[in-house]
């Protein structure tokens, strides 16, 4: 029986695993970020990524409300910005999707970005005619 045991835990042991993201993000003098860095402990990355905007969020199922964490660096323009915001609602629409099976929600909300990302050239192309 011991020997059973010994067995059990040491297949639940094996079964428990940690991954860590960290993220290191620089700011200026005036709390700008300059630089984002993260690396993911599961990652095949030997060194640390850069990445010039991250949108990080969590739920809070105690109070029923998301937390989350917007940056973007110096950087970032404003056509990467769009266009970062038209891949993360996709990802999300698919995201959606696989957690709560409701596919016409996710193609609206897929609908919704492709339409966004649209305007979104649309208004670009006409401000930079009208400079």
């Amino acid at each position: 029986m011991r020997h059973a045991n010994y067995v059990l835990l040491r297949e639940l042991l094996t079964m428990i695993h940690t991954s860590n993201i960290s993220i290191d993000v620089e700011l200026d003098e005036s709390r700008v970020p300059e630089q984002i860095r993260w690396r993911a402990s599961d990652s095949t990355a030997d060194t640390q990524q850069l990445a010039k905007a991250m949108m990080l969020a969590f739920w809070d199922g105690a109070d029923k409300s998301a937390l989350r964490i917007d940056l973007w660096t110096k950087q970032m323009m404003v056509d990467e910005m769009a266009d970062f915001f038209y891949q993360v609602m996709m990802t999300m629409a698919d995201t959606f999707q696989r957690a709560t099976n409701q596919g016409e929600l996710s193609a609206d909300l897929k609908a919704y970005a492709a339409d966004f990302y649209k305007r979104f050239k649309e208004l670009q192309l006409k401000e930079n005619n009208t400079l």
